[in-house]
């Protein structure tokens, strides 16, 4: 990935889940925040809800492949968490890469340009 590094530590999923900004949708819940890092840092999460192991790395896969896709369209210095949802399995990757490099880019920049308050 061009500009991304990933997050590993559990300080930095926490400070993201608590600080930063949401963008909700039926397959994904993103968590972004601005950095100051000038190189974006993605951090990828999939819960038990989402079904067994074999099911929570397809969602991944599918999620770091719609990034990858996504990835030259979004501002630089953010850190970003993904969190995938149950639906996310019923899609393939092309269908979350329209969302982010779409309606879910324009969520993202909106929320970065907000000072307060939660966007959803």
């Amino acid at each position: 990935m061009l500009h991304t590094e990933t997050i590993n530590r559990n300080k930095d999923f926490l400070t993201l889940y608590n600080h930063g900004k949401t963008v909700v949708s039926p397959y994904v819940v993103i968590y972004v925040r601005k950095n100051r890092l000038g190189r974006n840092r993605l951090g990828i999460t999939a819960g038990k809800k989402v079904g067994g192991a074999v099911e929570r790395n397809r969602a991944k896969r599918v999620i770091r492949a719609a990034y990858r896709e996504a990835e030259s369209m979004l501002p630089v210095g953010i850190d970003m968490v993904i969190v995938a949802r149950a639906a996310i399995l019923t899609i393939r990757s092309g269908e979350l890469t329209r969302f982010l490099t779409g309606q879910g880019l324009r969520r993202i920049n909106r929320c970065l340009s907000e000072t307060g308050g939660k966007a959803k």
